[in-house]
């Protein structure tokens, strides 16, 4: 079996944010994105998923340079991006996209959809005139839309309509890498499924590599490869999607999956209630970030980073409980 590119390689990224507390004060450090590392294969659909506010969104921002890397690399087709300097960065753009979280806050409310899906294409200087208008009305019919709606403003359409308008913007440009931030989570239940099934059917048709950033694991299970699991900043589990969702290690993925709801009446889950709220990256605990609300927390989880380690299948976890370091582990584990 011949083995994939890898178009996406992110190592040891971090995003901090300084916020001054007055002139005699020490600023506070967030930690938003602290040194996270993962790798996407040509064609794949992988997902960062967690709470509000564990990082998923930075994360994406952060690896297009929407926001300057505070330390770490992302390698991009063999670019190293954080490294790049404006207009190289600029010309690069063109391949990589991203699909915002809110229709009505994205699309610019003073522009036709004629302007707003023609503005890429002028922007990254491809086609003239014609060859332009040309693509926007085949891109309009792609995504559902017709040339009826060319002159037509964001408000005049629904939030299902816009999202659309959105994901056409993003793919006219035919990209390799396409990064969508909660795409549907805006939308009506209803509406959501269509355009899953939109992103999926686009992927196919122009062979697009998707970074998916989601709470939603109903979604993420229909239409991922990969699971990587964050929590205040961190990853603490990356799998396939079928072993995440079968066989999840780390206390936090598994607190996560118990929260989904059943599907079938007769369907019995246990649900697992976590502790207290998810603290402050701007002062975030000891040792496991997670162990304050960790069910099955060692003492070494409050003074130590756990180390990550691999199981198998593409399956790694940082987690004490899967790090050998003392006695009490295995015993810890047969009763988790």
């Amino acid at each position: 079996m011949m083995k994939q590119k890898v178009l996406l390689s992110v190592n040891n990224l971090k995003k901090y944010y300084d916020i001054p507390q007055g002139l005699f004060k020490e600023k506070i450090i967030v930690k938003a994105v602290d040194d996270i590392s993962f790798t996407i294969t040509k064609g794949e659909t992988f997902a960062l998923v967690g709470e509000s506010g564990c990082g998923k969104s930075t994360t994406g921002r952060t690896i297009l340079k929407l926001t300057e890397p505070t330390g770490g690399r992302i390698i991009f087709d063999g670019n190293d991006i954080a490294a790049l300097p404006y207009k190289k960065m600029r010309t690069l753009r063109n391949r990589m996209q991203m699909v915002f979280q809110d229709p009505y806050a994205s699309l610019n409310p003073k522009k036709t959809v004629r302007e707003i899906l023609t503005e890429p294409l002028r922007v990254h200087k491809k086609f003239d005139h014609d060859t332009r208008l040309k693509k926007v009305k085949s891109m309009l019919e792609i995504v559902g839309l017709s040339e009826y709606h060319l002159d037509r403003y964001p408000h005049e359409f629904s939030g299902g309509q816009r999202q659309r308008i959105g994901i056409a913007r993003a793919v006219i440009l035919q990209p390799d890498f396409i990064i969508a931030d909660e795409p549907v989570s805006a939308l009506d239940v209803s509406v959501q499924s269509q355009v899953i099934n939109l992103m999926l059917e686009l992927q196919k048709e122009f062979e697009l590599t998707y970074l998916f950033i989601s709470h939603d694991l109903s979604v993420i299970q229909h239409m991922t490869d990969r699971v990587a699991v964050m929590y205040l900043g961190k990853i603490v589990e990356i799998a396939k999607t079928e072993d995440l969702f079968t066989n999840p290690k780390h206390p936090y993925t598994k607190a996560l999956l118990s929260a989904v709801p059943i599907t079938h009446p007769k369907e019995k889950k246990e649900r697992i209630i976590l502790k207290g709220d998810v603290p402050s990256p701007a002062n975030p605990p000891s040792g496991c970030t997670f162990h304050p609300r960790c069910p099955a927390a060692l003492d070494i989880c409050k003074t130590q980073a756990p180390k990550t380690s691999e199981h198998g299948n593409s399956h790694s976890v940082s987690c004490h409980l899967y790090n050998k370091i003392e006695e009490e582990i295995p015993h810890a584990i047969s009763h988790s």
